[in-house]
């Protein structure tokens, strides 16, 4: 793999979490294999799917695991580091806590089914959730891109 293009995604993950209050993996060496692999991925699907986890090489079912994932945050607050280890929270970097193997989420969450509670009032657009970060907006598509983690349109799901 051209050490250049692994360079500049590197830089460019780096530059996009610390903008949005996120954390790569200080092991640099580490990280940038984890980058590597994620380049691999998008040559091998056409999308950048999680170096950890095994993608069908179908889009729409990989939606959930396409870096960042659907499971990044909730891994974060609860073990200090997302399940492939790209990114760290501030108590890891801060030497607070230590990294140690986190049980795959994505098995659980696959198998919930959601369910929405109806609404007493119209709205005037439907509300649009990221994925990745949670974040909410009305309005009658979801965003191109997620303003606060970068995901793109397709990580959104209608919430209400």
């Amino acid at each position: 793999m051209n050490k250049e293009r692994i360079d500049a995604l590197y830089q460019k993950l780096k530059k996009e979490a610390e903008a949005s209050g996120y954390h790569l993996n200080p092991d640099e060496a580490f990280t940038k294999e984890l980058v590597e692999s994620l380049l691999i991925n998008e040559e091998r699907y056409g999308y950048p799917s999680c170096p950890c986890r095994l993608s069908t090489g179908i889009k729409e079912e990989d939606l959930d695991i396409i870096c960042p994932c659907d499971y990044r945050d909730p891994d974060l607050i609860d073990y200090g580091t997302c399940y492939c280890g790209l990114y760290v929270s501030q108590e890891v970097i801060d030497g607070k806590k230590k990294l140690s193997s986190i049980p795959d989420r994505r098995k659980k969450e696959k198998k919930k089914k959601t369910e929405t509670t109806p609404l007493t009032e119209k709205l005037a657009y439907p509300i649009w959730r990221c994925k990745v970060c949670g974040y909410l907006c009305a309005r009658e598509n979801p965003p191109e891109v997620c303003p606060i983690c970068k995901a793109s349109k397709e990580r959104f799901e209608r919430f209400l």
